[in-house]
């Protein structure tokens, strides 16, 4: 049920990148400026995490391998 509602559509790459720039934004609400619009590091850093983007799925987007049936 949860792979049909929220189909893993991003590599491993895609998904270090996301953490990675989710730590970023997010360390700015804490470090640095201080500033609140680092909470929207959330969103990649739990997309990177799940491994799935909303966005992806709705356009039909994958950067992960196929797998073979």
């Amino acid at each position: 049920m949860a792979s049909k509602l929220f189909p893993r559509n991003e590599g491993m790459a895609d998904r270090a990148l996301r953490v990675i720039a989710g730590a970023v934004l997010l360390s700015l609400v804490f470090i640095g400026p201080k500033t609140p619009w680092g909470w929207i590091g959330v969103v990649p850093l739990v997309t990177g995490l799940v491994g799935t983007c909303p966005l992806y799925t709705m356009f039909g987007l994958r950067t992960c391998p196929m797998k073979e049936t």
